[in-house]
């Protein structure tokens, strides 16, 4: 069940359960959710939010699994310690190398092999040399490594690893046969201890080598760095040597094949008659001239007609009865550029202005008005024929420039069928032009390296030096005691916090009284402390001889802690219980109570007891029924010896008074159950007529009836009884019962569910409470109580 949300209405069922609560009720219409009876006035709203709750979160935490934090801690901690103890120290052995081209100018002008410029990825390119086997076998080689105890550690491990591999994979172990594959083994494991790194963005090379004593370390180190540089200076000799020899033999061939291409050339254009100026054919030439040409005459074409084309618009734009001047007037109009044009549009203008003036003074049939009209008519007749002369005139330019169009177009299509002869011929030359090109200069480039050659041999030079050589460490690099010891205790705080929060999240039991109302919307009652030693109760006077008394037994010493203590805290919870229940404003009186759980041994069956003797040692008159038909507990503790009970009255065989036990110290009166036999059908005698009027002879003679009910979860009799009682209250062990199984146990059972007053949460430990309550830690402290006279069951 989740719990009530902000803003939700209270069903009428828990508005008559909280009647008799009003502070109570208050508070769940203005939160809208429950909270804690107990807990104090903050309740789950007041605890705060943020960084409050979270703080308070983190403290409880603590509280409650410190113990499985300390233990992780130290269990990590003595481990990480063992480890010290028990591993091989390992120094570190370092010698920094600059890598760089310390040859002269000359040098590297006349090198055989290309000497790049260095870059990320040189300097990568040089630690995987470092890295290599090559280098390893060289060094293992001069410092006799075969037999070093650090190899056959290694070789030790590996064999083991190779044993289980093997074992996995269900496969006979293949033996190490030769001596190659031993080599291979001591170069990988030498690897493993070798390490080289660039420092920073700078062209130095850190190479380190890790070995059980210092000067083992530096030495290894140090021949590492001496063998890579020997490796660079005979590589770079052997190069050169080749490439000398190689370079001889290609400079002959070259020499010969650069020659036959130049000969092959000039017969060629012997035989074709091919002239060529500045690297270009004289018809090449011509043809980008013409070329040209024709893209000039183009655009005077184009624009000669754009003209024209413009002029015929604004002729026939003009209408013959109009005064208006038509397209001469458009913006852009080369008409206007006309001085002439201009000039009579001006004087037009001047007179339409005049037209108009006067034609709003004199009116439109006036003489002036009339000769203005005229001579605007001929003005614009003047502008008509002067544009009609422009148009003919761009005409006659359109005509000339089209004329040199297609005289330029007829030349450079005579130039072009002309060119088409030679254009086969010209390519085959090209060709033999390019390749005797590439062979003189093939011929040139190969002839200054090898001039270059014998000058490189004399100068051996190696790409990288030693500037830092390996001294032996003084104190072991691995493993650091110091970070040994903090990730040990790092890890172990962080697995005591994991297992902690593990625990808490699987501890789906109840542990507060907010928890309890959260999911089961259900007000909680009373907080009832675990019973611990309690002192038996004062022994009643034995019944006179001959007289038939049924006296309650004393002997079930929990049945009567809140009368033996009265002053306890048990028994102020216990009172709790009983003022929720005359608190109560349902409008039928709450006199008979059923006392149920969900699952057993929750105590219910003391809380049923305890509440009547309370209730009867205040004097009311109070019975306490024992229901629980297949199992009465309550019975067999308070009434061993009885021989007829709540069966019988309902059989018919005995009455009230024959069968009921007594109390003198308290009043209190027990309904027992004498159980004979196992009976099949209790859920049908509970639901029977003669029950229903047992009880409510009940209800009319005392004024509390207190009935111990079976369990919900197991059994069905607790549902029979709705009609019986007025009112339930359920019983839920702290710490104990689960939260999934009380839901679900009121899930099936709705009939109970609707009649259920609170629930009380039972056998709680005070002190382990303030660890999952911490807001409200202090209402768990005893030494309040005793300002008002309560101790606990010790004493206190």
């Amino acid at each position: 069940m989740a719990g009530v949300h902000a803003g939700e209405r209270l069903s009428p069922r828990l508005n008559r359960r909280l009647g008799g609560f009003p502070m109570l009720q208050s508070n769940i219409l203005q939160t809208g959710r429950m909270v804690p009876l107990f807990d104090g006035p903050q309740g789950e709203e007041g605890a705060g939010g943020g960084i409050g709750q979270l703080v308070e979160f983190a403290i409880g935490f603590l509280r409650r699994q410190y113990a499985v934090i300390i233990f992780s801690t130290i269990l990590t901690v003595v481990g990480a310690g063992i480890y010290l103890k028990t591993a091989t120290p390992t120094f570190t052995g370092q010698v920094k190398i600059l890598f760089s081209n310390q040859k002269t100018a000359f040098v590297q002008q006349q090198s055989l092999v290309a000497e790049a410029a260095i870059d990320s990825v040189q300097i990568e390119t040089q630690l995987q040399v470092l890295k290599s086997k090559a280098v390893a076998t060289a060094v293992i080689q001069k410092l006799k490594l075969y037999d070093d105890r650090d190899f056959k550690s290694s070789d030790r491990l590996r064999a083991f690893f190779r044993r289980v591999r093997a074992w996995l994979s269900m496969a006979p172990l293949e033996p190490v046969a030769d001596e190659t594959a031993t080599a291979d083994q001591l170069a990988l494991a030498f690897a493993d201890r070798l390490t080289a790194n660039r420092v920073g963005m700078s062209n130095v090379i850190e190479v380190s080598y890790n070995a059980s004593t210092a000067d083992r370390a530096a030495e290894i180190a140090n021949a590492v760095a001496n063998e890579y540089i020997l490796d660079q200076l005979n590589a770079k000799f052997e190069a050169n040597k080749n490439a000398t020899a190689w370079l001889q033999d290609r400079l002959r061939e070259l020499g010969q094949q650069a020659l036959t291409a130049e000969r092959a050339v000039n017969a060629f254009k012997s035989e074709n008659n091919l002239v060529v100026s500045d690297g270009k054919l004289i018809d090449d030439q011509q043809i980008a001239e013409l070329n040209s040409r024709l893209v000039a005459a183009r655009a005077l074409t184009s624009d000669s007609l754009a003209r024209l084309n413009r002029f015929e618009e604004v002729i026939h734009a003009v209408t013959p009865d109009s005064l208006s001047l038509g397209g001469i007037d458009s913006p852009g109009s080369e008409v206007l550029l006309n001085p002439i044009i201009n000039t009579l549009r001006q004087q037009y203008l001047d007179h339409a202005r005049r037209e108009s003036d006067w034609s709003s003074r004199f009116g439109k049939s006036h003489l002036a008005v009339i000769n203005l009209r005229n001579r605007m008519r001929d003005i614009r007749t003047s502008i008509v024929e002067e544009v009609r002369r422009l148009s003919e005139t761009s005409r006659s330019d359109y005509e000339i420039a089209k004329q040199k169009q297609q005289q330029i177009e007829n030349q450079l299509a005579s130039a072009v069928s002309r060119s088409r002869t030679s254009n086969s011929a010209e390519l085959t030359m090209r060709e033999l032009e390019t390749s005797a090109k590439s062979y003189r200069s093939l011929y040139e480039s190969f002839l200054q390296r090898y001039m270059g050659s014998v000058q490189q041999e004399s100068f051996p030079s190696a790409g990288a030096r030693i500037i830092a050589s390996a001294s032996p460490p003084p104190s072991k690099s691995k493993p650091k005691s110091s970070l040994i010891i903090a990730f040990g205790f790092a890890a172990g705080l962080g697995l005591g916090v994991g297992l902690g929060l593990l625990r808490d999240v699987m501890d789906r039991v109840f542990r507060t009284s907010a928890q309890l109302e959260a999911a089961l919307r259900l007000p909680c009652l009373s907080l009832v402390p675990l019973l611990r030693d309690v002192d038996p109760p004062a022994p009643a006077s034995p019944p006179p001889p001959g007289n038939e008394v049924r006296t309650i037994s004393r002997r079930s010493i929990g049945y009567w802690a809140a009368t033996a203590m009265p002053l306890s805290r048990f028994a102020e919870s216990i009172r709790a219980i009983k003022l929720a229940i005359d608190l109560n404003q349902s409008p039928a009186a709450h006199k008979i109570v059923g006392i149920t759980s969900s699952l057993p041994n929750e105590g219910k069956t003391t809380i049923a007891a305890s509440l009547a003797q309370l209730i009867a040692h205040a004097g009311k008159r109070v019975i306490v029924v024992d229901c629980d038909l297949r199992n009465p507990s309550l019975s067999m503790s308070l009434a061993p010896a009885a021989t007829a009970g709540l069966i019988e009255i309902i059989a018919g065989a005995k009455q009230l008074n024959e069968v009921t036990w007594h109390d003198k110290s308290t009043g209190l009166t027990l309904l027992p159950i004498a159980k004979k036999g196992p009976l099949f059908h209790t859920s049908e005698i509970l639901s029977a007529e003669p029950t229903r009027a047992l009880f409510d002879k009940l209800r009319a003679s005392y004024d509390y009836v207190i009935v111990d009910l079976p369990p919900l979860a197991p059994i069905v009799d607790v549902r029979a009884t709705t009609s019986l009682v007025d009112c339930f209250v359920l019983v839920v062990e702290w710490g104990r019962t689960k939260i999934d199984v009380v839901q679900h146990a009121l899930h099936t059972a709705p009939n109970v569910g609707e009649a259920i007053l609170g629930a009380v949460l039972n056998k709680i430990d005070m002190n382990v409470m303030k660890r999952y309550d911490s807001p409200h830690s202090d209402y768990y402290d005893t030494e309040h109580y005793g300002r008002y006279g309560y101790v606990d069951q010790d004493g206190k």
